[in-house]
């Protein structure tokens, strides 16, 4: 295990990366037991509304990730300081993360359906950092031979080609595919090739004219999204917290005669 721990994580310089994924869950998962406890209305916890301001949780976590973010850059890559700075980064960063619908919406929707993304962006987040931590280097050159890595003109290629894959796989509205295919090969290519979703950039522009395509690609996103979206959505209800239900529209009243 002594030998495994410094071969993988001392030696190549993890140590850092690995702290701040630790203290980015970890502070992701214990700003979301706090927010349900003060949601339910148990427990010791309140908002903070000094003056009647009520201080959102990303405030103090961009000033974390600003402190560590400047921290990691003035220190030593192995030394002591760079392990407090990794720590602060990843503690500030689950809080700015936690509250990811907040900023993207700039309304607090944090237990609306859109606050899910918050919840999203958090599990790919700590997904893409877990396979660099494994071994996945970005762009996909991590299947190249020692000799091949001399080359640096097949890693540009190679690097090149893999991010352009992903573009194309984000531009078909694939955006997890994308994501995870900047660090997994294949992933991207096989995102890329596919039949683009309804309603993506590339879909309109280029199935305007192919109404076979468009209805194929419209049938796959339904299967698609029968099968995974409820899973996906009780998967994030366990973790942050089913959102609140969405309020019935009441019918107008009857216009009085005239």
């Amino acid at each position: 295990m002594g030998h495994w721990w410094y071969r993988n994580i001392i030696e190549p310089g993890k140590l850092p990366m690995l702290l701040a994924l630790v203290s980015f869950v970890t502070s992701f998962l214990v700003t979301r037991v706090i927010t349900r406890t003060i949601r339910a209305g148990r427990g010791p916890f309140k908002n903070v509304t000094p003056g009647g301001l009520h201080i959102h949780h990303v405030v103090p976590g961009v000033i974390l990730v600003i402190i560590g973010g400047f921290g990691a850059i003035g220190s030593a890559r192995n030394g002591f300081g760079a392990a407090l700075s990794a720590v602060i980064f990843g503690l500030g960063a689950g809080l700015v993360l936690d509250e990811f619908a907040l900023i993207l919406h700039l309304d607090d929707v944090y237990w609306s359906e859109q606050g899910r993304k918050s919840v999203e962006i958090v599990v790919v987040t700590a997904a893409v950092v877990a396979l660099v931590l494994g071994g996945f280097v970005p762009f996909g050159v991590n299947d190249l031979t020692p000799e091949e890595r001399q080359s640096r003109g097949l890693v540009v290629m190679n690097a090149a080609g893999n991010f352009c894959l992903a573009l194309l796989a984000l531009w078909k509205g694939k955006a997890r595919t994308a994501l995870f295919g900047v660090v997994i090969p294949f992933v991207a290519l096989v995102g890329a090739i596919r039949l683009a979703r309804p309603g993506s950039p590339y879909a309109k522009r280029f199935y305007v004219n192919r109404p076979r395509a468009r209805a194929k690609a419209g049938l796959r996103a339904f299967h698609h999204d029968r099968r995974w979206t409820r899973r996906r959505r009780r998967f994030e209800d366990f973790i942050g917290g089913a959102p609140d239900p969405r309020p019935v529209p009441l019918e107008k009243p009857p216009a009085p005669p005239e």
